[in-house]
């Protein structure tokens, strides 16, 4: 069957004081992201040089290069793995006579394609705006003046202004849906409080989607590949027979993941910082893991939630060839972990346990007396409480329960009514 994919070339710069190994996973990292947009990339190029070249960023010399080797492999597309100045992607495409894309640039296409609900699709076009408002002056070919208007005095403008007024205009009008969006968000959260609330968050593909379906057992997009969902996610969850929480996925993070877009969904990833309790989902069979934990920390840390309680979610577990190395993780990171396989269902109940933990500030041990013909109280008391102990006298019954502080006044009414 043929294929037809757009075929890529992709470029990396080794600049000064990088590793050119960690460069070379990011180039593994960006291939993905090709595929993820739809793109099949057939060679990669990495330039070693001091710094980057303001006109080509690679130089020249390399641009050159890149071009002989689009016309070899009949390649249509370049993808750089860094972002580019609207200067140097108008210099390269002219050059290498190939389209040219960069890192921010390809991430957003995917988010474009991603897209399903109007809250995301309304959110990337902010992002896209944007970006290209950044790179307008760099990338314009053509700065000839407009003729005035039929009733106006002195010379048009440059049809670069009127781009970027428009794009300004489109900007405004997004921000108020956005907005809009937000206060809709602040009103559904309402019905919500009280209950505590788990954000699942990670790098992009660590399984959080996967996570999430295992919890609640609901049926929430899942694909194997980069940024699979874009929109949130709440299901409720029981940790126990009457411990309940809400379980709230958000799009995962990725190194470099543009600033424009990350303000843009501003009103998705704000359910993190709404958010009692932090599950960090980490894909502990990448050999990046430890940067992409690193990542979505300082992500986390933006959104002021650094200090959020925080349980690091180890998971794929069944992909890990030595288990030494999870074990030494979970010693590394003490009570604050658990290791997991969400897609096989291993390990769940130690998670729902560790949550508890997490929570145990929030939950209270409670006992009282009720007469043994009270039968019908007891079944209300146990549907907003978990059982403990129960003893039996000759003429009443002593209960100890466990609950949620919230539902303590609740459980009060229903005692003593």
């Amino acid at each position: 069957m043929k294929d037809n994919r757009e075929r890529a070339i992709i470029v990396g710069a080794v600049l000064r004081g990088e590793d050119r190994q960690v460069i070379e996973e990011y180039l593994d990292e960006l291939t993905l992201l090709a595929d993820t947009a739809g793109a099949k990339v057939v060679q990669r190029m990495v330039q070693e040089r001091q710094t980057p070249d303001p006109a080509f960023y690679v130089g020249k010399g390399k641009a050159e290069q890149i071009r002989l080797a689009c016309e070899e492999n009949d390649v249509n597309l370049v993808i750089f793995d860094d972002d580019l100045s609207g200067v140097q992607i108008r210099n390269l495409e002219k050059l290498i006579g190939r389209r040219v894309l960069d890192r921010s640039a390809l991430i957003l296409d995917i988010f474009a394609k991603r897209a399903r609900t109007s809250e995301a699709k309304v959110q990337v076009e902010m992002a896209q705006l944007k970006y290209n408002l950044s790179r307008l002056a760099g990338q314009w070919r053509h700065f000839s003046q407009q003729y005035g208007i039929i009733g106006t005095k002195g010379p048009g403008e440059k049809q670069i202004e009127v781009d970027r007024r428009l794009i300004k205009r489109r900007l405004a009008l997004l921000r108020e849906k956005v907005e809009s969006v937000s206060r809709q968000r602040q009103l559904r959260r309402i019905p919500r409080e009280g209950i505590p609330k788990f954000a699942l968050v990670g790098y992009t593909n660590a399984g959080k989607s996967t996570l999430l379906n295992a919890l609640s057992g609901s049926d929430s997009f899942v694909e194997d590949r980069l940024f699979a969902t874009l929109d949130t996610y709440t299901r409720r969850i029981y940790l126990s027979s009457s411990i309940r929480a809400l379980l709230v996925d958000t799009v995962g993070f990725i190194r470099k993941l543009p600033p424009d877009l990350v303000a843009s969904f501003k009103s998705t990833l704000e359910e993190i910082t709404f958010s009692d309790y932090i599950l960090h989902v980490v894909d502990i069979s990448s050999r990046t893991f430890r940067e992409q934990i690193q990542i979505v920390e300082e992500t986390l840390n933006q959104l002021g939630c650094a200090s959020r309680p925080t349980l690091i979610v180890f998971n794929k577990i069944d992909k890990v060839e030595d288990f030494e190395k999870v074990k030494t993780l979970l010693k590394e990171y003490a009570s604050n972990s658990v290791a997991i396989s969400a897609e096989r269902h291993i390990n769940l109940e130690e998670l729902k346990s560790k949550m508890l933990e997490l929570m145990k500030l929030e939950i209270v041990e409670k006992s009282f007396r009720i007469k043994p013909n009270q039968a019908d109280k007891l079944a209300n008391i146990l549907s907003i409480a978990e059982l403990v102990e129960e003893r039996h006298r000759s003429d009443t019954l002593l209960v100890k329960i466990r609950l949620q502080k919230k539902d303590w006044d609740k459980l009060k009414r229903m005692i003593y009514a």
